[in-house]
């Protein structure tokens, strides 16, 4: 298993295929596996990196007591030095779509492209997100302490979806992606909800972000993804937005062929400036 120590952390990642650099980063509760249907079929004309946030996967736990969507930046920032990784296309995926649109932002000359898959930026859009990313998930932690992560995350997509029909997607490639990797310890799990749930001070400047930027999003998505995926085509200066057609919170999941061809389109457009 590949590791690497980059900001203090054993970082695990895959690395496959030639041409230019992409960077996945997954969504939270999950791992690198989430990307593997786009690494499948990316890595015969690009470089692909896939890895682990810290408290994730096999990259797991790590000393910090606190986790934020600057810490991720930051650990992104680290790994690409240690890999010698100059100027890649970000890929993230939900929370790792708001940790590549941060990293975009704080690191305009160093992106030479940026694809947000059902994404949000780390600061509220409505009342709704609010209560979803502050109330709901923090309310979370004391349930997964009691009976487990995997019993309390199935009721809470399954409650969510009540509210937001379809947005549950396929949700036994979720189920199985989490069972066939290391589970989460339930203080990671804490960690990792409170750094969704405290919006960033200062918001992310989204005109700070040069690259040419993919953002994906379900038809049947949250409400609040679909209002950050309209902010972000109204803010970031060159920007194509597309809605997956019947898909949910997992895009790339619920439908990866449409996923795929529409980020492989990006990359044949845009992926020329990165690193090699």
């Amino acid at each position: 298993m590949p590791t690497i120590r980059a900001n203090a952390v054993d970082t695990y990642y895959e690395r496959r295929g030639d041409g230019p650099t992409v960077v996945f980063v997954h969504a939270s509760m999950l791992d690198h596996s989430v990307w593997d249907e786009q690494v499948e079929a990316l890595s015969t004309d690009y470089a692909t990196v896939a890895y682990d946030l810290r408290g994730h996967g096999r990259t797991g736990p790590s000393a910090e007591t606190e986790y934020t969507v600057d810490l991720y930046v930051a650990d992104l920032r680290a790994l690409l030095g240690e890999l010698d990784i100059r100027n890649p296309v970000l890929c993230g995926l939900s929370m790792g779509g708001m940790v590549a649109l941060t990293y975009a932002a704080a690191y305009p000359d160093d992106v030479a492209g940026l694809v947000l898959v059902d994404a949000f930026a780390p600061e509220f859009r409505s009342r709704g997100e609010w209560f979803l990313r502050r109330v709901l998930l923090s309310a979370l932690v004391p349930p997964v302490r009691l009976f487990g992560l995997e019993r309390v995350e199935r009721a809470n997509v399954r409650l969510t979806a009540w509210f937001s029909p379809g947005v549950d997607g396929d949700y036994e490639s979720v189920e199985r992606l989490r069972g066939a990797g290391p589970g989460m310890a339930t203080e990671e799990f804490a960690k990792v909800v409170r750094s969704m749930a405290r919006p960033r001070d200062p918001p992310v400047d989204l005109s700070a972000v040069s690259a040419p930027t993919l953002v994906l999003y379900g038809e049947r998505d949250l409400p609040f993804v679909r209002l950050h995926a309209a902010r972000f085509a109204a803010h970031v200066p060159t920007v194509e937005v597309d809605e997956v057609p019947g898909a949910g919170h997992a895009s790339n999941l619920d439908d990866p062929e449409y996923v795929t061809a529409a980020i492989r389109g990006f990359l044949e457009a845009y992926a020329d400036d990165a690193d090699r």
